[in-house]
């Protein structure tokens, strides 16, 4: 084993700008939290670490909502402003429109700016300037250069919790038993020509010749009949998507299962589509959750639970893509439960709060609260959890549940009893 070393160094960050929320992630998590505090009032900063917004809704491609049962807050306010045509007049009627990523990173642009919402992209979080419980900063690699943002409350939105674990909050990651994640998959499009096409792979090359041999053992995909797009979710790669290695594999092993599964569907079933955009980075699942206040559980989920402290409601199923390289997918319905607040909520600070799929959950729990529309609904909270905060001068843990959830009512969240 070659020898380890460890450089230490301190160097003067630069600070560019302060605000009273720094949000850092500009997924569905982080859209939600910079919208719900700017509706507060407050000064906000969303640091992005690429050039768009929508994490995996736009830069996975993954561009379905999954249905939750619960379409209500700024998830409702996306639907209605760019797929009016599936929103549901009853909130609780579950729905699973497929969209444009590219009209959601459009959409999402404008959003920001309409809400006062400070968005800086190509701005990747390196590290927390913390002390005694508290963050005082967030250090990003950006175009000029490394640059401090100085805030008064701080909302990890990263979805590998990276602001947190860097200002040392513990973390687990994956199944208790072993610490394996689900899967990583590149989603990708095809596009109905109308005509019969050339497969991508050449006779010989095919790969996959029929459906034992797909990665995830199945045909899975979506297909908008309106104008001939289909999304597909048809590869699989092991590993954890956190980690160095693992995602270098990823990211060629996926691609390459991408033009096998292609050719496969141009040769079964679909000889007229051709392969039209390929996400521009693999999709993760799974990676880290935090250790915070409450944990949700298994039993949470199954057993339809209720908090006083609910932020966030969902029915999406569990659903585990199998961690450890099998082909299945371990799938239960639920009839719905509650998230409470204290998911985002690490112990040992007074100005960081956790939202998205970071939060403290368990590895079965984690597989139902993951999804997007969830997403939008706890980051929404943690925006205005942190804004409260601000406010009352108190840390994240005492802030007023009450006044949460009338905060939340204002901008149209609704709970179901």
């Amino acid at each position: 084993m070659s020898e380890q070393r460890l450089y230490g160094f301190e160097r003067k960050v630069p600070v560019y700008t302060s605000a009273d929320v720094v949000v850092v992630g500009g997924g569905p998590a982080g859209t939600a939290a910079a919208i719900g505090a700017a509706r507060c009032g407050k000064r906000v900063v969303l640091l992005e670490k690429s050039g768009q917004l929508g994490g995996m809704g736009t830069l996975g491609n993954v561009s379905i909502f999954m249905p939750i049962g619960n379409v209500t807050g700024i998830y409702r306010e996306i639907i209605a402003e760019t797929l009016a045509q599936y929103l549901p007049e009853d909130h609780d009627k579950s729905i699973a429109p497929q969209y444009s990523p590219f009209l959601l990173r459009h959409y999402l642009n404008e959003k920001m700016k309409k809400e006062g919402v400070d968005v800086y992209y190509h701005a990747d979080f390196v590290g927390t300037v913390h002390e005694e419980g508290r963050v005082r900063a967030v250090v990003a690699s950006t175009r000029e250069g490394l640059r401090a943002f100085e805030g008064s409350q701080f909302i990890d939105c990263t979805g590998d919790a990276r602001v947190a674990i860097d200002a040392g909050v513990p973390y687990r990651s994956g199944r208790e038993e072993d610490g394996l994640t689900q899967p990583m998959t590149l989603m990708f499009m095809m596009q109905n020509t109308g005509k019969k096409v050339t497969p991508l792979l050449p006779e010989g090359c095919y790969h996959y010749n029929d459906v034992s041999d797909l990665p995830q053992g199945r045909r899975l995909y979506w297909e908008r009949n309106d104008d001939g797009t289909l999304l597909v979710n048809m590869t699989r790669v092991k590993g954890n998507g956190a980690r160095i290695a693992d995602i270098n594999y990823a990211e060629t092993e996926a691609l390459r299962q991408v033009f096998s599964v292609a050719n496969y569907l141009q040769r079964n079933g679909f000889e007229t589509y051709v392969l039209s955009h390929v996400a521009g980075q693999v999709g993760v699942r799974e990676t880290n959750q935090i250790e915070a206040l409450y944990t949700l559980t298994e039993q949470d989920v199954v057993g339809g639970r209720r908090f006083e402290d609910v932020v966030a409601q969902t029915n999406y199923e569990i659903d585990i893509h199998s961690p450890d390289g099998k082909k299945t997918t371990d799938e239960r319905k639920v009839s719905g439960y509650d998230i409470p607040y204290r998911c985002m909520v690490p112990a040992g600070f007074d100005n960081l709060l956790v939202a998205g799929r970071a939060i403290s959950a368990t590895h079965v729990a984690m597989s139902s609260m993951r999804v997007q529309p969830t997403c939008y609904a706890l980051g929404q909270a943690a925006g205005i959890a942190a804004s409260l905060a601000v406010d009352d001068s108190v840390p994240c843990r005492d802030v007023r549940i009450g006044e949460l959830h009338k905060r939340l009512q204002e901008q149209g969240v609704r709970f179901k009893k």
